[in-house]
C-alpha cells in the first residue's frame, strides 16, 4: 500500500476552521461527497456487481486505522424490514443503559441521519473534521489506489466507523445497503448477524431468483457467528442455511429453532391503526404480549427477529433485561414506515418499495377501515412499478402518480400513465408535482378517508420534509 500524504489527522482539521465557517465547510463536504459516484441516485440498469469491489473499501478502512474492528457491531441485511430490526435492536441496548450507533441508509432529509448515536444526529462539527480527513485520503486513492477512488457510500461507510469509534460507543447497529456480500458494510466483526427477509428486490444485481437473493444477502456470515434468519420462502431457506453450514454459524431460523406464537391487536383510539402484541417461543425463549412500537404484523415479525438477536447478543455476556427489551421494542419507531403526518383525514407516507413491502403496508392499511383511499405513488426505475401498481390496484379507490422532485432515479409520470392505462380498475390521475399531489388528494378527502405517499423511501421523505416546513 502507498504511504499516503501527512497531515490527514483529525486535530489538524479541526484546528484549521473558524467556528464561522463550519456550516460553509461541511456543506462543501457534502456536495464533494455527493460528487462521489452514487449507486443511491444511479439507473440499476446502469450499474452491475462487478461495481462493487470490498478491496476498495479494504484499503480505505486500513487508511483510517481499521475502526471497525475496534467495536463490537450487530450486521443486519434484508430485503424488507432490516432498518426497522436496526433501530428496535438499538432502542433495546439504549435502554440497557449502552451507547449505541446505528448506521443506516439512506437518509430522508438530512445526511447526519445515516450515523445516529442513541438516537441523536451528530453536529457538522463532529462531522466536518472526519469528512476532511476522509477527502484527503479519497483524492490520494484516486491518484494512486490500483482499486480506484472509494464511492459516495464507502466514504459514508468508513465515516460512521471514524464517528463512532471518535465518540466511544459500546455496540454499532450496522444496516447493509444493498445485498450483503460485497456491501462496504461486509467488512466488520460482528456478534451476530441477521438477514430479515428474502423478496425480489435489485434483482438485476442480486440475481433473478429468491435462491440467488438470499445467497448474495447471506454474504454477511461469518464463521461461527450467530445468523438469525427471517426468510421464508424454501429456496431462500436453503440457501442461508447452506451459507451458515460453510461457515459454522449457528443458525436461528424464524419458524424452525424460535416461532411466532400469537399475535394480538392493540388499536390506536385516533389512527385506529393496529399495533401488535407479540409472544414468541423457542430458542428465544418464551415471551407473551410484548408491545411492538410500530403498526403492522410485519413490525411484530421484524420484533421477533430483533429479540432473537438479543437472545443471542445476552448468550454473548451482554446484560440486557427483560425489562430493557421489553421497553426498547415499545418504544422503537422509524421514519417513513406507516408514519401519521396528520389525521382528518389519515395522512400517512410509507417507504414500502417493492411488492412485498406494499402488500404489509395494506393488510395494515386495511385495519384502519377507511371510507376512501387515495394513494400518491412514485417508483423508482429499477422497482417492478407495473405490478407493484397491481397490488395497489384492489386496495386504492384512486391512485395519483408521481415523480420525484430531488432524485433522477423516479419513473417520470408519462411511462406511469402508460402502466396505469394497462393495468388500473380503480380511479387515476397524474400529477408530476407530487407535493401538489397530496394536496390534491387531501382536498378531496373527506375526515373518515386515508391519503397515503407511497412507493419508495424517495418520495416519502420528500413529502414528508415538504409536510414538516408547512407545519413550522
Amino acid at each position: 500500500m502507498a504511504s499516503q500524504p501527512s497531515g490527514t489527522s483529525e486535530s489538524s482539521h479541526s484546528a484549521a476552521i473558524p467556528a464561522v465557517d463550519i456550516d460553509a465547510a461541511y456543506a462543501a463536504e457534502l456536495d464533494f461527497l455527493y460528487g462521489r459516484l452514487n449507486y443511491e441516485r444511479v439507473p440499476e440498469r446502469a450499474r452491475s456487481l462487478g461495481d462493487f469491489r470490498l478491496e476498495r473499501m479494504r484499503e480505505l478502512l486500513a487508511r483510517i486505522g481499521d475502526p471497525q474492528f475496534a467495536i463490537p457491531c450487530i450486521h443486519i441485511t434484508g430485503s424488507k424490514g432490516k432498518g426497522s430490526v436496526a433501530t428496535m435492536v438499538a432502542r433495546v441496548l439504549e435502554d440497557a443503559g449502552l451507547r449505541v450507533g446505528l448506521f443506516t441508509s439512506p437518509h430522508l432529509i438530512d445526511y447526519a441521519e445515516r450515523f445516529t448515536i442513541n438516537g441523536a444526529k451528530p453536529q457538522p462539527k463532529l462531522l466536518l473534521p472526519l469528512m476532511l480527513q476522509l477527502r484527503d485520503i479519497a483524492a490520494f486513492m484516486d491518484a494512486h489506489s490500483p482499486h480506484g477512488g472509494p464511492t459516495f457510500f464507502e466514504l459514508t461507510t468508513a465515516l460512521g466507523w471514524l464517528l463512532f469509534l471518535q465518540q466511544q460507543v459500546d455496540y454499532v447497529v450496522l444496516e447493509v445497503g444493498l445485498g450483503g456480500r460485497l456491501d462496504s458494510t461486509n467488512i466488520c466483526a460482528p456478534l451476530v448477524t441477521a438477514i430479515t427477509s428474502i423478496s425480489f428486490d435489485h434483482t438485476r444485481l442480486l440475481g433473478e431468483t429468491l435462491e440467488k437473493i438470499a445467497s448474495e444477502k447471506a454474504g454477511i456470515i461469518k464463521s461461527h457467528v450467530p445468523v438469525i434468519s427471517g426468510a421464508i420462502d424454501p429456496s431462500a431457506r436453503q440457501a442461508i442455511a447452506i451459507r451458515a453450514e460453510e461457515k459454522g454459524a449457528p443458525l436461528r431460523q424464524l419458524g424452525e429453532q424460535f416461532e411466532i406464537t400469537s399475535i394480538k391487536k392493540r388499536e390506536n383510539t385516533e389512527t385506529l391503526l393496529p399495533f401488535p402484541l407479540l409472544s414468541v417461543t423457542g430458542s428465544t425463549g418464551t415471551w407473551d404480549d410484548i408491545e411492538v412500537g410500530m403498526p403492522g404484523n410485519h413490525q411484530a415479525t421484524n420484533a421477533s427477529l430483533a429479540l432473537a438477536i438479543l437472545v443471542e447478543l445476552r448468550k454473548a455476556g451482554l446484560r440486557v433485561s427483560d425489562a430493557a427489551i421489553r421497553s426498547g421494542l415499545s418504544r422503537a419507531q422509524i421514519s417513513c414506515r406507516i408514519e401519521v403526518l396528520s389525521t382528518k383525514p389519515l395522512y400517512i407516507v410509507d417507504a414500502a418499495h417493492n411488492v412485498a413491502s406494499l402488500r404489509a403496508l395494506i393488510d395494515t392499511l386495511k385495519e384502519v377501515g377507511a371510507e376512501n383511499r387515495r394513494v400518491v405513488f412514485a417508483v423508482s426505475r429499477d422497482k417492478d412499478a407495473e405490478q407493484m401498481l397491481q397490488t395497489l390496484d384492489s386496495f386504492a379507490t384512486e391512485i395519483i402518480l408521481t415523480q420525484y422532485v430531488k432524485n433522477p432515479r423516479s419513473v417520470p409520470v408519462p411511462e406511469l400513465e402508460e402502466m396505469a392505462r394497462r393495468t388500473l380498475t380503480c380511479q387515476w390521475s397524474a400529477n408530476s408535482n407530487p407535493l401538489a399531489a397530496v394536496s390534491e388528494a387531501i382536498q378531496r378527502s373527506s375526515p373518515t378517508d386515508l391519503v397515503a405517499g407511497t412507493g419508495s423511501l424517495f418520495l416519502a421523505a420528500e413529502l414528508k420534509e415538504s409536510f414538516l416546513a408547512t407545519s413550522n
